[in-house]
């Protein structure tokens, strides 16, 4: 149950991003805090069991990615885990500002942000959470073990491999 696929389809991870740039505006345009809470738990189902109890989730992998033109893309899972993992603070975060500190301003920043990084995936693919973790491994503090196939770029892209 508490697993997150390996590879990740990344037409469905571009899907999810795009939801929640939906969700993240419909909050910002409607002041309705309870959208907060259906945003946090979006990302907590998600960083938790991956599609399987995530709403979204679920449409991304079996309604909209499978009719979307094309091969599916399989990219590294753990990448896009830590990424749902960024968006459980940042929407936590949001949660608790609002709710329990009353920081309603603090809040919607910190929902826009989130909302930043989701439109940059769901329009260009650029995954800010990814990004991290590639500097999180380079750095050290990621074990290369947490993702063989971001250290060793030769198992998802055989030409780089080397010849001998």
């Amino acid at each position: 149950m508490l697993s997150f696929p390996d590879p990740v389809d990344e037409r469905a991870a571009r899907t999810v991003a795009t939801g929640v740039v939906a969700l993240v505006v419909l909050t910002l345009a409607t002041r309705q805090p309870w959208l907060l809470a259906v945003l946090a738990y979006g990302f907590w189902a998600r960083v938790l069991t991956g599609p399987r109890l995530s709403p979204l989730g679920q449409l991304a992998t079996r309604v909209v990615a499978p009719r979307l033109p094309g091969a599916a893309r399989p990219v590294p899972g753990p990448p896009k885990r830590f990424a749902q993992a960024v968006g459980v603070a940042f929407s936590t975060t949001a949660l608790v500002l609002w709710f329990a500190a009353g920081e309603h301003a603090a809040a919607l920043t910190v929902l826009a942000a989130l909302g930043v990084a989701a439109f940059l995936e769901a329009a260009f693919g650029l995954c800010l959470g990814c990004k991290a973790f590639g500097i999180l491994m380079r750095a050290g503090l990621v074990p290369a073990s947490a993702c063989e196939s971001c250290a060793d770029l030769s198992l998802r892209h055989p030409e780089l491999a080397r010849t001998r």
